[in-house]
């Protein structure tokens, strides 16, 4: 079991140089001159001598493997270089807005969790009932409602018309329930239809049968062993949407206005932010990459088969 584990960690390393090398090229070979970014963002009219001297402090006139190293090295101690607009670090602009992300994002996945797994089980147990059709009309709803109109139609009902709760910033408990449950619908209907379909398939499994057979309760076949072999194509698919969810609350965040992470790389978009774009894609490698190591472990705690796979590999 340790063995398996450090395997699994020791992937992690090759897999994240990867995505450090592939993100520093696209972005040295992108039509942005750095130099010429900063300055534009400072609204200065820049000399070629101070064009030059600028490429120098930021080693853009050093080989493309150096520059590398150098900024792998810079990752690894958290210096992820100086921010272009206001001229402070960005780890230092990145933590002071994370926590605000981390925090819509957890709440967003506390809803879809709670929400997902019992509607997910009554649906599969339950075949072809009210609350089946329920959750195929809501798995259609997740997939093809945009999140920014699904945050729009909160808003208009929930805060215009009905006046619960707060339009838009942050504060308090109420205003992070409209954000959490925008992020959270598309992973609802996602998770309870890979759940629902899951038990359907497990319902058909010997064991299910030689359980009735021993005269063990229905609901104790399905609420104990069905559901507990059911949950880990849910936790692999949560081990996947982890990344999304850091990632793909820039847009709700953009509606509510939220403070966040996401709200900043849009802002650093437009104002050509280099040392903040780059930041922010290799910090949404890493929560994939964590994220979806810490949901092996979880799937090698529910079936320790998997350990034995891999020590036979």
């Amino acid at each position: 079991m340790i063995s398996y584990v450090l395997k699994r960690i020791i992937t992690v390393v090759p897999i994240f140089l990867l995505a450090t090398l592939i993100t520093f090229g696209m972005i040295n070979l992108s039509p942005v001159d750095p130099a010429e970014a900063y300055f534009a963002t400072a609204h200065i009219q820049a000399t070629d001598e101070m064009m030059e001297q600028k490429r120098h402090e930021l080693g853009l006139d050093q080989p493309f493997l150096v520059q590398y190293i150098k900024t792998v090295i810079k990752i690894c101690q958290f210096d992820f270089g100086i921010s272009y607009i206001t001229n402070k670090p960005v780890w230092e602009e990145i933590s002071s807005r994370i926590v605000s992300t981390i925090q819509l994002t957890t709440g967003s996945l506390f809803i879809a969790i709670f929400v997902s797994i019992p509607l997910g089980y009554l649906a599969g147990v339950k075949k072809n009932s009210l609350i089946d059709h329920f959750s195929r009309f809501l798995s259609f709803m997740g997939a093809a409602i945009p999140s920014f109109w699904l945050g729009y139609l909160f808003i208009f009902f929930f805060s215009v018309k009905l006046d619960i709760f707060p339009v838009e910033g942050t504060g308090t408990w109420k205003h992070l329930i409209l954000p959490s449950i925008t992020l959270a619908f598309p992973l609802i209907a996602l998770y309870t239809r890979l759940l629902r379909n899951s038990i359907l398939e497990n319902l058909q499994e010997p064991y299910v049968l030689f359980g009735k057979t021993r005269g063990i309760h229905g609901g104790i076949i399905t609420g104990k062993h069905v559901l507990r072999m059911s949950i880990p194509p849910m936790i692999t698919g949560l081990g996947m949407n982890i990344g999304n969810l850091m990632t793909g609350a820039i847009i709700v965040e953009a509606v509510f206005s939220w403070p966040g992470f996401g709200r900043y790389f849009i802002e650093a978009i437009f104002n050509r932010d280099v040392p903040v774009i780059q930041a922010y894609v290799l910090l949404a490698v890493c929560f994939y990459l964590i994220s979806n190591l810490f949901v092996d472990l979880i799937q090698m705690y529910i079936d320790p088969r998997i350990s034995r796979k891999g020590r036979q590999l």
